[in-house]
Formats: C-alpha cells, sequence, structure tokens
C-alpha cells in the first residue's frame, strides 16, 4: 500500500450536483429551484421571522414583562420594627445592625405613622422617610 494507492472509503464523498446542464441530467429546465416564483428568482431570501404575510408569531403573542432601571427601596415599618425607631443616628450600617438585610440593598424607606418623626435621626442620603 502506497500513497497513490490511498481512495476515500465507500460512501464518504458525493459527486457536486450540476444544475443547468439539460433535461437529460434531471436538473435542467428550472435548475432544482422548483417552479417560478419568489424563491426561483436569484439573490432570493427572506426575513428571518417571515410568515408569507400572514402576521408573524412574535407579533401575535402578547407582549409580557417589563424591568424598571429605577431602584426601588427596602421599606421597613418602624411601627413593626422597633429597633430601628430607637437607633440615635440613623444609617444603613445601624439598620444592618438591628435588622437583617441583604448585602444588595442600597436603599431604605422608613414607613409607618411616627416614621416622619425619625427625619432629624437619619444621617445616610439612602435612607428616607415618608411625609414632608
Amino acid at each position: 500500500m502506497s500513497i497513490e494507492n490511498l481512495t476515500p472509503a465507500d460512501g464518504s464523498t458525493k459527486n457536486r450536483k450540476r444544475v443547468g446542464r439539460g433535461c437529460g441530467s434531471g436538473m435542467g429546465k428550472t435548475s432544482t429551484r422548483g417552479g417560478k416564483g419568489q424563491t426561483a428568482r436569484s439573490g432570493s431570501s427572506r426575513k428571518r421571522n417571515f410568515e408569507g404575510g400572514q402576521t408573524p408569531l412574535a407579533r401575535r403573542l402578547p407582549k409580557i414583562g417589563f424591568t424598571s432601571r429605577v431602584v426601588k427601596p427596602y421599606v421597613i415599618n418602624v411601627e413593626k420594627i422597633k429597633a430601628v425607631a430607637e437607633l440615635s443616628e440613623i444609617t444603613m450600617d445601624s439598620i444592618r445592625g438591628v435588622h437583617k438585610i441583604a448585602a444588595s440593598i442600597t436603599k431604605v424607606k422608613l414607613v409607618g405613622a411616627n416614621a416622619k418623626d425619625l427625619a432629624s435621626k437619619i444621617k445616610d442620603d439612602n435612607v428616607t422617610t415618608t411625609g414632608k
């Protein structure tokens, strides 16, 4: 066996399809493009979700979901969590000391009947209260 006698395995290669070489070849006349119409023309291609004039599936289905880029604050009711109301200075660190908050939370809003009274104790821009 030598390199000039090597041949590919049976069935591993195919002959190239030669279109437009007469009707006897089986690929003459329309050259494997079917009948007339849009797809028979050269350069024919459709948009990704084109459905032949029918409203595409992406437009038939309802729109769902929305993600706001506004960071909503974590709300703490000072009537239920009295430890926050009893702090001398209210900052994010002092709130984390008395109440379990996730590390990802960056803003806190204090609500409740006497939350307005705590406005003078707040020393952090990321902590706010309700009311004027």
